[in-house]
């Protein structure tokens, strides 16, 4: 006798892959992400508050600013705007204005007995850096005087290139002489020579 078999073509059992579902690992580039939108949403919302405070503030700083140009006179700053333009330009001549005085007291000190100057003139050229050409004439007893007065004068820094000229003698036997000589401008300098002496 043949065996029985039951075959059944129904599974008992329903048909499901089983698979262990693993959890996927979370990227880098997500983290990264995550990372940057919260740092951008805080920048936002610091910036927002931010631009409320410096607002404030420069509101508050104009308000101080018109009570304090309230509080000065209007028309006391345009009289010191006034003084202040007169004193610029009093120190503007100030510094240019010349003083023969040095001139005066270095030939004091340098001229002989038998030396005397009878004519003076000087003049200035139009920077502020050029040579005070001076002229002079004058008289001596005999022609060693004049030389004896023109190793004096080139002994003195103060006086540049002095030339004696137009050497004559005059009806009493003294020599008439011209005398042309140059001098640094700093030498005679007003507001140099203020300072000067103030130093002294």
């Amino acid at each position: 006798m043949e065996p029985n078999f039951q075959t059944s073509f129904i599974p008992k059992k329903p048909i499901v892959d089983e698979r262990a579902i693993s959890p996927r690992p979370v990227g880098i580039f997500l983290i990264t992400s995550l990372f940057v939108l919260v740092t951008v949403i805080v920048a936002t919302i610091g910036l927002f508050f931010y631009k409320g405070i410096v607002g404030k503030n420069i509101s508050d700083m104009e308000k101080t600013l018109t009570l304090a140009k309230n509080r000065f006179e209007p028309a006391k700053i345009t009289e010191l705007q006034v003084l202040d333009k007169r004193l610029s330009a009093s120190t503007e001549i100030l510094s240019k204005h010349i003083t023969v005085t040095p001139i005066f007291t270095a030939l004091a000190d340098l001229t002989m007995r038998s030396v005397r100057y009878t004519k003076f003139s000087y003049t200035v050229g139009e920077s502020s850096n050029s040579m005070v050409e001076v002229k002079m004439s004058g008289l001596a007893v005999g022609y060693r005087s004049i030389a004896l007065q023109s190793d004096l004068f080139t002994q003195n820094k103060n006086i540049i290139d002095p030339i004696f000229s137009d050497l004559t003698l005059d009806n009493t036997g003294n020599v008439l002489f011209d005398l042309d000589f140059s001098v640094n401008p700093n030498f005679v300098n007003y507001k140099q020579n203020l300072l000067t002496q103030a130093h002294n």
